[in-house]
């Protein structure tokens, strides 16, 4: 079997609910990284049972720590970026091999289409999408961006149509729960930058998050479930604001 010739990495933590679909969409490639953090479930086990999956532990050192670290482990000269509750689509993996074989870019942006409550969005909404494609040896990550990390390409970038989807956000539980942890650590970088809290941004930041949200990236075609998802996406940038003023008042 002819393997594509490109280098997978994932960190894990406790993500064997989606982590064999996830492995399943990338069999065909030659290698996959994982580093985890100290899973207790059966992330290992299901690891392991893939022949081209190679799993190491590495105690936590941040999500931008973490992840170069296990890009550091890949040998082939692209590597693709997935978390461990994402699979990868036929058509992006058939647009990655394209780009390996007609090497004239160095990276794709991809589209993350998040898998709300079941269930995924509609055609018209805008996805979120990132770099998570790309040749290592033209690309780093931001290390001043230490949530929502992002690989910088200093080359040339094309966009990719094919998705990834992501399965982690099963529960309005679960995204409440992530976005509660993620706006302690966004707040927390911007108080290490020194930025200061605005009252104005505190109190205009909850409606125009949902403006854009269910507006302007048109979650407001995904139905009950686009209003509750804008909603809780309003609510996490007020958040961080909310927390910026909370860490400057107890300085």
């Amino acid at each position: 079997m002819n393997r594509i010739p490109c280098s997978v990495y994932i960190i894990t933590l406790n993500c064997g609910r989606w982590l064999e679909q996830t492995l399943e969409s990338v069999r065909d490639f030659a290698e996959v990284i994982i580093l985890d953090s100290g899973s207790t479930d059966n992330t290992y086990q299901i690891a392991k049972s893939f022949d081209n999956v190679k799993i190491s532990h590495q105690h936590w050192l941040g999500y931008v720590g973490q992840k170069k670290l296990a890009l550091a482990q890949c040998k082939y000269p692209w590597a693709l970026n997935l978390d461990g509750d994402e699979v990868l689509s036929d058509e992006l993996k058939a647009q990655i091999v394209s780009t390996i074989q007609d090497n004239k870019v160095d990276g794709l942006i991809t589209p993350i289409n998040d898998i709300f409550l079941g269930m995924g969005n509609n055609k018209f909404t805008k996805k979120h999408a990132k770099v998570r494609f790309f040749r290592k040896a033209k690309a780093h990550y931001d290390a001043s961006n230490q949530v929502h990390e992002n690989i910088i390409v200093d080359g040339q970038v094309a966009s990719a149509t094919g998705d990834i989807y992501h399965y982690g956000e099963s529960s309005i539980y679960i995204k409440v729960q992530k976005n509660n942890h993620y706006s302690e650590l966004k707040a927390k970088e911007k108080f290490e930058k020194n930025k200061r809290p605005s009252l104005v941004k505190l109190v205009c930041i909850m409606p125009l998050a949902f403006f854009k949200s269910y507006i302007i990236r048109r979650s407001c075609l995904n139905g009950w479930r686009g209003f509750v998802n804008s909603m809780i996406n309003a609510f996490y940038a007020f958040l961080k604001e909310a927390k910026l003023f909370e860490k400057h008042l107890k300085k």
